[in-house]
């Protein structure tokens, strides 16, 4: 621009000046988008604090939107979101190591009055600090300070300052004119983003030579038209938009995982998340439900009830509960007294409720579609397995024969609760109890022989992964009712109910993908051993048929790993595909063993304990509903949803990331080149002056570059992902995304497209107009300029429509444009459905084909502006080029295809492998 204006040539200086312009307020206004997508996403990240107000309703604020005065409830996991005066509280201990010190959690007493004002902060029993951790328990409390008031605050603010750089003014000079080039040279941000700053500044330097080459081919006799062409060749080779459309496409990531319930926290995981090739994931609440479900009930005399088919674990009609191979429901009731007995002892014996919600939007503690449930994950499970024989405990009170006597909670000490009923139908005082077998079965009114038995089966259940409780009852005198020992002692047994935790129904079919995709999944849980090998076995993770060199170290307990060497789990032939009993400790030296044998992992937690494991993993995902705040500030992902599925879409969407990154990197780099080829070639097009004439005009250049290839990188960076992107192994993300067939491919393709604009302009001038080159056209028009006007033109045309083509090529990097989805569509016209999809592009290359008509034919413009002119013939060559090219691009990709080359090498699964997720059991 500086150029042009030095030389008296406004209306070049002009265009520049405004596509210059035009570049920046685009870039400014994707980025400021881009930064307020980002500010919303971080929002729903955010800490979150439990406020009673308006009357009693609870609300869930944000922690900043918290006054002085609101009531506030925390619980385990929570980050306290402002300092607290407790006034209830159960259980209650935080850990205030940041403010105090103190590495154990500090017990908290609601009651405790300090008679002193100056007590410290540690002896403060009835109060909890802003920014410090509940660790167990829960409470209620009034928030006293917050923000900068609060005692974290004061520490911020006498903290808040400059840093302070060690050493003398020159050293601290040097610090900062370090930093400000780092950001004036864009050295700072994500890995890919400071890794294509440097690839920039690399084509700069790579920019200067190409011109000192122009200036000596012109034996540094610089004058305005070598200044020119040297200044033309240095911008062919830059890719102007490329930052623009790395921005732009990073910022329509976002919003896609948020889509797909990943709420992205740091943008390196965004780039990296696509990479993995390990995920260690909890069991609980992840790749299941989170919802216990009754799966399977043993009631003496009738046998083993088996439930089958439950979708929806809140809905008593969802499922089927079959009885000796007869499917049976309510009408099964009245034949059988054991059956009824067994259905009205996990009715009455039980604190949970489940309602039918008949508007679908009514908000509930536990919605499930229709269905909610308030209580205890165990005791909804025996409810609605009572309410799937019409035995529910509100049909039982609806009759108005059942009245409370008595009731014995449950107590982790020893297992069991009891309950105790006036039955005025049937005249009778009776007690009902249930809780773990160990307990309640030596307390039977029954044979040592049959306890036994009763103990065996309940061996049996609990090693197809179900929790198992026993159920008893009997009759009892009024005045016994308040005493537990003579209510729980001497009782009959009614039955057992095994209860587990099923799977998501997704998770399955995300689990054998990740298989497919190359990707192992490890288990991770704090679950029974018995439990989560029935689970693991039941999603996937586990196969039926395993090498016997690896069966042993498949499965393990906390224990049995943690005992391990680093050296003995790096001489495993496989790391173990289920940990149970999984302590924090275990997740870290897992992640640090996945990463000795090369892995690139994500990690899953919820609580604070997971926190290290979150941190330590390449990518630490926490869960949204029910993950701790100190989990969520750990990961670099959150998934909305807890659901395991999400984190295969969120691979998914990486991987569809960095595909689109390589495509529209290659494509740019594609146009570099061949400008580069064909203006460094063109040198030696000397006019009658001696003045090497310019095969295409600066403003050709710049609108070939910001204006046509713009909006093609842009689209393929919104290209939806290849149908093969889940059926081959992870990227490498040392090598990134210049690849060797990226390196290659864009070489050749730029080589080609550079050369086939070089004979187009050979036809024009030396086939038709005898090699007249005319004389001083690099500045305008002149009677002698019509040939090189004209070729000019050609040239443009050529570069346009090549790059047109391109954008569709690169759309796969081995697959025939015209067998792009062979997967959805087949056939001589399958090539208009695969360009159709992606509507952007699709209308990009449309635009791009149009527009290139007016800018080549409208008067004075095309002359003064673009220094071309109209052609007629020459469209024969432009066709004759488009043809070649594609024949070049297409034989390419067949020989890729034939030799196994690139991405063609991946072997894609056939059908017995995707059946059974893929055969990759390597050693990770």
């Amino acid at each position: 621009m500086a150029a042009s204006y030095g030389m008296l040539d406004y209306i070049e200086g002009s265009v520049i000046a405004a596509v210059i312009c035009l570049n920046i307020i685009i870039g400014f206004v994707q980025d400021y988008r881009a930064e307020k997508t980002m500010q919303s996403l971080h929002s729903l990240s955010a800490p979150i604090a439990t406020v009673i107000r308006n009357g009693g309703k609870i609300e869930s604020i944000k922690a900043e939107d918290l006054v002085k005065g609101d009531i506030v409830k925390i619980h385990v996991g929570d980050v306290v979101p402002a300092d607290l005066r407790i006034f209830d509280c159960m259980n209650l201990e935080t850990n205030e190591a940041l403010l105090t010190g103190e590495s154990l959690p500090i017990p908290k007493n609601a009651s405790a009055v300090l008679k002193e004002a100056d007590v410290p902060i540690g002896d403060r029993q009835n109060m909890v600090w802003a920014s410090s951790t509940v660790s167990k328990g829960r409470g209620v409390g009034v928030v006293t300070a917050t923000g900068m008031n609060s005692q974290v605050g004061q520490i911020a603010e006498l903290l808040r300052g400059r840093k302070e750089i060690q050493g003398g003014p020159f050293r601290r000079f040097i610090y900062k004119v370090k930093e400000s080039g780092k950001n004036v040279l864009g050295l700072v941000g994500t890995p890919l983003q400071v890794k294509l700053s440097k690839f920039a500044l690399l084509l700069f330097a790579f920019a200067i030579l190409l011109a000192v080459i122009v200036f000596s081919a012109a034996k540094w006799k610089i004058n305005e038209e070598n200044l020119i062409y040297g200044i033309c060749v240095a911008v062919a080779v830059i890719p102007e938009s490329l930052i623009a459309v790395l921005t732009i496409t990073m910022a329509v990531g976002t919003k896609t995982m948020a889509k797909g319930h990943v709420i992205v926290r740091k943008m390196q995981a965004l780039e990296a998340v696509g990479g993995v090739t390990n995920i260690c994931s909890d069991k609980t609440g992840t790749l299941t439900q989170g919802k216990m479900v009754a799966r399977k009930a043993y009631i003496p005399g009738l046998g083993e009830l088996m439930v089958e088919g439950v979708e929806s674990p809140f809905d008593p009609t969802s499922g089927k509960a079959i009885l000796n191979d007869e499917v049976v429901d309510g009408s099964y009731v009245g034949r059988s007294k054991e059956l009824e007995r067994f259905l009205e002892g996990i009715a009455v014996c039980n604190l949970a409720t489940v309602n039918r919600n008949e508007d679908a939007n009514i908000s509930s503690e536990k919605p499930a579609g229709i269905w909610s449930a308030t209580g205890e994950p165990t005791e909804i499970s025996l409810q609605v397995l009572a309410m799937r024989f019409g035995k529910g405990k509100e049909d039982l009170m609806a009759t108005g024969d059942w009245e409370l006597l008595a009731e014995h909670p449950f107590d982790s000490t020893i297992k069991k609760m009891s309950i105790v009923y006036r039955n005025h139908g049937r005249n009778t005082v009776e007690a009902f109890a249930k809780g773990a077998g160990e307990v309640v079965v030596p307390a039977l009114n029954i044979s040592e022989i049959r306890k036994t038995e009763i103990m065996e089966r309940i061996e049996r259940l609990a090693g197809e992964g179900l929790r198992v409780l026993c159920v008893a009852h009997k009759h009892i005198k009024t005045e016994l009712a308040n005493d537990r020992k003579a209510v729980e002692e001497g009782m009959d047994f009614l039955g057992l109910v095994g209860l587990y935790d099923p799977p998501r129904i997704e998770t399955r079919e995300a689990v054998r993908r990740c298989k497919v995709a190359g990707v192992q999944v490890h288990m991770l849980t704090g679950d029974h051993i018995r439990t989560a090998t029935a689970i693991a076995h039941e999603v996937g993770i586990l196969d039926a048929a395993m090498p016997s060199s690896q069966a042993h170290t498949m499965v393990m307990s906390a224990s049995a790993f943690d005992a391990l060497s680093d050296a003995e789990v790096d001489a495993l032939p496989g790391l173990p595909k289920v940990i149970a009993r999984c302590a924090p400790s275990t997740k870290v030296r897992m992640v640090e063993a996945l990463h000795r044998r090369g892995a690139f992992c994500v990690m899953t937690g919820d609580g604070v304990n997971d926190s290290p494991a979150l941190k330590r993993a390449d990518v630490g995902i926490a869960m949204g509903l029910s993950g701790s705040d100190v989990a969520k500030d750990a990961a670099d992902l959150v998934l909305t949803d807890d659901n395991f599925a999400s984190i295969v879409t969120a691979v998914e969407e990486g991987r569809r990331l960095f595909d689109n990154i390589q495509k529209f990197i290659m494509h740019l780099l594609i146009s570099n080149i061949s400008q580069v080829v064909l203006l460094l070639i063109g040198l030696a097009f000397q006019d009658r002056n001696k003045v090497s004439v310019f095969p295409l005009s600066p403003l050709e250049i710049l609108w070939v570059n910001m204006i046509t290839s713009s909006f093609l990188a842009l689209g393929l960076g919104l290209e939806e992902k290849s149908p093969d992107v889940m059926t081959r192994p992870p990227h490498s993300l040392r090598t990134g995304v210049f690849t060797w067939e990226v390196i290659i491919d864009k070489s050749l393709y730029g080589v080609t497209m550079g050369v086939l604009c070089l004979i187009s302009f050979v036809i024009v001038i030396f086939g038709a107009n005898d090699g007249n080159l005319g004389h001083d056209c690099n500045h305008g028009y002149n009677d002698s300029c019509s040939a090189v006007f004209e070729a000019r033109a050609t040239v443009f045309a050529v570069l346009s429509f090549l790059l047109l083509l391109t954008a569709w090529e690169v759309k796969h990097f081995t697959r025939s444009l015209f067998r792009l989805n062979p997967e959805r569509h087949t056939g001589p016209f399958s090539v208009f459905h695969a360009v159709w999809y992606n509507r952007f592009l699709f209308w990009a290359v449309v635009a791009g084909f149009f527009i290139t008509f007016p800018v080549i034919y409208i008067p004075v413009f095309n002359s003064v502006v673009f220094k071309h002119k109209g052609i007629t013939w020459e469209w024969g060559v432009v066709a004759g080029a488009c043809v070649i090219y594609l024949c070049v691009i297409e034989g390419w990709k067949a020989i890729k295809r034939w030799r196994g080359w690139g991405s063609a090498g991946y072997k894609k699964p056939v059908e017995s492998e995707l059946e059974n997720g893929g055969a990759n059991d390597e050693k990770v």
